[in-house]
C-alpha cells in the first residue's frame, strides 16, 4: 500500500469537514479555499467520498458538502477504500475485489505475507477515523507537505 495525491486530498477535505461537522453544509469553493486542495482535483475526491458514503451532498443554493455520519465514525479504512478502491496489495487477498488465482490453495507467500500484509493495513487504517484528521486542522496542520514525501518509483 501505498500513499497516493488523492489520499493526501482527501484527508485534507475531510479535516476541513470534520472540524466544521455540525455547522451545515460546505461548499467546494470554500473547501479548496480552506485546505488548498486544486479545485478540479477536489472536485473528484469529493464525488468519490460522496458515491461511497463517506459525505452526503446537496446541489443549488445553499448546498454543499457534508460528512453523512460524526467524524468519529468514519475511519481512514473506509476514506481510502472511498477514494483508491482495494486497501490489500493483491486482488487474490482483498476482502472486497477478490479475484481467485490459480495458486492461492498452495502459496505460501498469500499467508505469510500478503494476508498478514492486508490485515495490518487494515487494522492501522481502522483505528484513525476523520475526528484525528479534523484535530489535526484544528490545530492548524496541513497534509501538504506530505505530496513532497509520496515514493514514486521511477521518479
Amino acid at each position: 500500500m501505498r500513499l497516493s495525491a488523492t489520499d493526501v486530498y482527501a484527508f485534507q477535505a475531510l479535516g476541513y469537514l470534520g472540524h466544521r461537522h455540525g455547522s451545515g453544509w460546505v461548499g467546494s469553493d470554500a473547501i479548496a479555499e480552506a485546505t488548498g486542495v486544486p479545485r478540479p482535483y477536489l472536485a473528484r475526491v469529493l464525488a468519490a467520498l460522496a458515491a461511497s458514503g463517506v459525505l452526503t451532498s446537496k446541489k443549488g443554493a445553499g448546498g454543499g458538502y457534508a460528512l453523512a455520519r460524526t467524524p468519529e465514525d468514519v475511519d481512514l479504512r473506509e476514506v481510502m477504500r472511498a477514494v483508491d478502491g482495494p486497501v490489500a496489495p493483491l486482488s487474490c487477498v482483498s476482502r472486497n475485489w477478490y479475484r481467485p488465482c490459480e495458486v492461492e490453495d498452495r502459496c505460501h507467500a498469500r499467508g505469510a505475507i500478503w494476508e498478514r500484509v492486508r490485515d495490518a493495513v487494515l487494522e492501522a487504517l481502522a483505528q484513525v477515523t476523520v475526528a484525528d484528521l479534523a484535530r489535526d486542522f484544528g490545530a492548524g496542520l496541513d497534509y501538504r507537505p506530505c505530496l513532497d514525501h509520496l515514493l514514486r518509483p521511477g521518479a
